[in-house]
């Protein structure tokens, strides 16, 4: 249950990164365990393709000291949900920590 209720909280956080630069999935999962999220690659994996496949991350590939990486950046699309989630959230947290 606790899975599905971050589960939100994942997305907005990768488009929020995705939003400041490209990212990729290895970077990503560093970044939500920092913030004391418990995920690994079959999480966020997964999470990335999906917002891929629903037009709000685009991927491209790029060769880093001879491997071949996948980034994400955001779309118009993303940028759009990135910007209602905001709103959505802020408003939960101003209901729920009374600020």
């Amino acid at each position: 249950m606790i899975k599905q209720m971050f589960s939100g909280f994942v997305r907005i956080h990768i488009l929020h990164h995705a939003a400041l630069k490209s990212i990729y999935g290895a970077e990503m999962i560093e970044e939500l365990r920092r913030h004391g999220y418990k995920v690994g690659p079959g999480t966020v994996y997964p999470i990335l393709h999906q917002m891929e496949s629903g037009g709000l991350l685009k991927s491209y590939k790029m060769n880093v000291e001879g491997k071949i990486r996948i980034y994400y950046k955001i779309t118009a699309q993303g940028q759009e949900m990135l910007a209602e989630s905001k709103m959505w959230l802020r408003e939960l947290v101003n209901e729920v920590l009374g600020f």
